[in-house]
This record gives structure tokens, sequence and C-alpha cells, in this order.
């Protein structure tokens, strides 16, 4: 239910009306504080959109799974349901049918979130761009606007962050669970053994290929189906400097070997006499070590060709991904270095960013950043302390990642992240149940409840404590 006491405070200027940013809105007002929403549809198209409804649906219609006991997108369904979420009100009450997984009529969906809106008292929604930097006099402002962020605002914000871009093609590498990893053909190992800064010498995990292994990986990779390009997309090209790898492959058949796949400076304790032809490396991308990134693996194929071909390399025949490969048009942050704890910009406080634009990708991971900066700025105007949710639920999970969680390997490193048990720290599952000892793939389903548990409980002492201090 809104809270209408604090009408006489100041608004917070939400910019986009997409899912983070409705989302954003709704709990400001829930927490009795003013909203002006803006959304720049119709005055301003985008190439995408097809509607001037808020929280459009611009590719699937999937929230994907629903199950919260062992899939961490499900898991951030249900905290989202706990913490009052619209999105996810709109979505459970349009939902069709799609088995295990959450799906919704877009049309209605979005309807209800543009009608709920429309008819709160405390939300005033103005329809037109804002065309650079928010003015000086709006002291909140969370900034919400998505991968297609207009051209103006874009470069007002890359001027001042500083960095040198925020819209470009991202060819992001997959990423793998750890644990997935066979580490009877992989083994650590810095090239070279040469020390990091951390002073670990065996920083990467490396998976050996042998010429004929090398030829067959050459041979699906540039026979496989890419994904090509929207028509729209066209003119923004990706960097020399990360190209696809089937891009590079089609270079020349050595290419990848002089590359991000050159055996030279390894040893593989597996077979020491035996030097390999091409070596597969893959770098720690989270604090926890529980995810590691393909090294210049950054790919256009098509999901199911990565998943088939990427499991031929030795090592990663059982490999679960994290996240596969993509090449999209994208504007985000390098949200670890430029956002606090909190969404705020630290070279500009007064400036919140939420959704895509902060390094988070899907709808509902979106919806979830954008609940929290709403949250966060409600608490900052109604002068309570913000509390940031406990890493071990999937809200902070999402949020220490793009906090600071996401290890910096260099310029352009950090890449966005749909929410996965990868970003939760760890947890020690149970061995037995019932006198019998769990084996395989029954313990990681084990070890995902207890991982799943943990989260809603803790989701719930969080609720719980923001909810006295607000009442205080």
């Amino acid at each position: 239910m809104t809270d209408t006491r604090s009408t006489a405070l100041p608004p917070v200027h939400v910019i986009g009306g997409g899912l983070a940013g409705s989302e954003a809105a709704h709990q400001l007002a829930r927490a009795g504080v003013p909203v002006v929403l803006h959304e720049m549809r119709p005055t301003r198209g985008t190439d995408a959109h097809v509607t001037d409804g808020l929280a459009e649906l611009v590719c699937s219609n999937s929230f994907r799974s629903d199950d919260a006991e062992t899939n961490a997108v499900g898991v951030l369904h249900a905290e989202l349901r706990r913490a009052g979420s619209l999105i996810m009100a709109a979505a459970d009450a349009h939902q069709v049918p799609a088995g295990s997984a959450l799906a919704v009529d877009r049309h209605g969906f979005s309807a209800a979130v543009t009608r709920a809106l429309e008819g709160n008292p405390l939300v005033t929604i103005e329809r037109g761009e804002v065309a650079g930097l928010p003015p000086e006099a709006w002291d909140s402002v969370i900034i919400a606007t998505g991968p297609l962020t207009s051209p103006a605002l874009s470069e007002a914000v890359r001027a001042l962050t500083g960095e040198d871009q925020l819209a470009f093609f991202d060819a992001i590498a997959p990423i793998v669970h750890r644990e997935s990893i066979d580490f009877s053909k992989a083994w650590f190992q810095s090239r070279y053994d040469k020390e990091g800064p951390s002073g670990d010498r065996a920083a990467y995990i490396n998976c050996a290929m042998d010429e004929a292994q090398y030829t067959a990986f050459l041979d699906a990779l540039l026979a496989a189906e890419k994904i090509a390009f929207k028509e729209w997309e066209a003119s923004t090209p990706y960097f020399e400097g990360c190209l696809p790898i089937e891009v590079m492959a089609e270079r020349g058949r050595e290419t990848l070997r002089f590359g991000p796949m050159k055996p030279v400076g390894l040893t593989n304790p597996h077979a020491p006499e035996k030097r390999a032809h091409a070596v597969v490396q893959l770098r720690q991308d989270n604090a926890l070590g529980t995810l590691f990134n393909m090294v210049g693996f950054q790919t256009k194929l098509r999901h199911g060709e990565q998943t088939r071909i990427f499991r031929m390399i030795p090592g990663l025949e059982g490999a679960e991904f994290a996240r596969l490969g993509g090449l999209h048009r994208n504007t985000f942050l390098n949200s670890p270095r430029l956002l606090d704890g909190t969404l705020r910009l630290k070279a500009r406080p007064a400036l919140r960013f939420a959704g895509q634009v902060t390094g988070v990708e899907g709808y509902v991971e979106s919806a979830a950043i954008g609940l929290l900066a709403g949250r966060f700025a409600a608490a900052e105007r109604r002068g309570v302390a913000a509390s940031p949710p406990p890493p071990t639920t999937a809200l902070g999970a999402l949020l220490a990642h793009i906090t600071g969680g996401h290890l910096d390997g260099g310029a352009g490193s950090f890449q966005p992240m749909n929410v996965n048990f990868g970003l939760f720290p760890p947890i020690e599952a149970p061995e037995r149940v019932d006198g019998r000892r769990l084996k395989g793939p029954e313990r990681g389903l084990a070890r995902k409840r207890a991982l799943a548990a943990r989260a809603l409980a803790d989701v719930e002492r969080w609720l719980a404590e923001g909810a006295r201090a607000a009442a205080e």
C-alpha cells in the first residue's frame, strides 16, 4: 500500500519508463516519496520499442525460471515479490503458459504497469526526452534509461564520468561455473608462472588441445551458425581489440594459436612431456572465485552452438555456463568503478543509476536494480539510513557484483551479467540426506537448495529490518 504521509517532500526524478524506472518509481511512491517519471516515448522513439507504454518488453516475453528452490532467477522472483515489486505483480497477473518459466502477455503486462503508475497520486509522468544531464536543481535523480539510452544523455554521462565510451557492441565472452570444470584435464597456471598483483602465479585455468582437437574445434567454429546484426545495430562497430572469436578464426587457421589460444609459457601437469598445440585460458571473474570467463572467447555464435562447440574443449566437456557469449549494442557503465554501494554516481552523488545501464542483463535483473535504487533514494529522501540487502540474497548478490564484486581485469573487462548462483557466497552442501551419501548432481542440487533457502530467509530479515527503520 502506498504511504501518502510524505507528500510535502520534494520529488525524486526517475528518467526512463522501462522495467527498472517503473519499479523505482513504484518503490518511491510506496515509501511516500513523490516521483516525476520521465519517459521520452512517444515524443522521441527508439529503434526497438513499438508502443508508448511503460515497461514495454522489446524482446522475449519470458521472465525465465520461476523455480525458487533450485534456480537463482526463481529466487530473485521470490525476493522481488516479498519486496512488493510492481513488475512481478503485473507479471503474475498476466502470465501465460510456459511450463516452469514465468512468461507474460506483453501487452497486458505493460498496460498494467502503466495503469498502476498513472493512477498513483504520488507519481507524475512527463513525456519528453531529458537531453543531457539533469539540471542541478534536481537533487535526487535515478537514471534508468537502459541499453537504448538517447545519444545526448549517453554523451553527457560519458563526459561526466570520463569513460571513453558507453555505447558499443559487446562481444561478450562466456562465463563458466568453476565447479563444472574437469580438473583431471585442466590445471591452474599463469603463463610463464608470472606473478600477478596479488602474488598469485597460478591465476588462470588452462585447457590444452592437441593438433587434432584444435583442428576439429576450428572447423566447428567456422561452420557454426551466427547471430546476424539487426538493421539498427549495423552502424555500431565492435572494437578491433575485442573481436569475436569466430571473426579471428576467419582471418586464418593459425590466428587463434597466435592470439587468445597461444600455448606458450604453460606446462600441462597431466602430460608434462607433451607440448600443447593450443590452450584455452579461463580467468577468475568474481571475488568469490566461483565464476571464470573464457579469455578472448567473446562471440556472436548462437547459444546452442556455443554450448556444443565450447564443450569440445578438453576439461569443459561438462561445462555449465553462468552466461553465454553475445554480441549486441549496449549502453552500460563501468559500475564497479563509477558507482557506490547504493548505486550513486561517485562523480555526482545526486545521480543514481538503475537497470541495464548498470551492467545487469535480463528483465527481472533490471527490475531488481530499479527496486533497490528506488528504496535507496526513498530512504535518503526520508532521512533513513539505506541498508543494502545481504550479499547472500539474489538482490544483494547482483548489487555486490555491479558495485564491487567483479574483478577488474583491465579496461572494458566489466560485462553485463544475469543473476546466477555463482554470484552468491558459497555454502556447504549437505553430504548426506536420510543417511544416504549424495553424489554428483544430487549434491549440486542440494547446494542450490541450500543457497536458495538461505537467500529467502535473509531477504525476509532484511525487509523486516527496513520496515522497522522506516516506522521509527
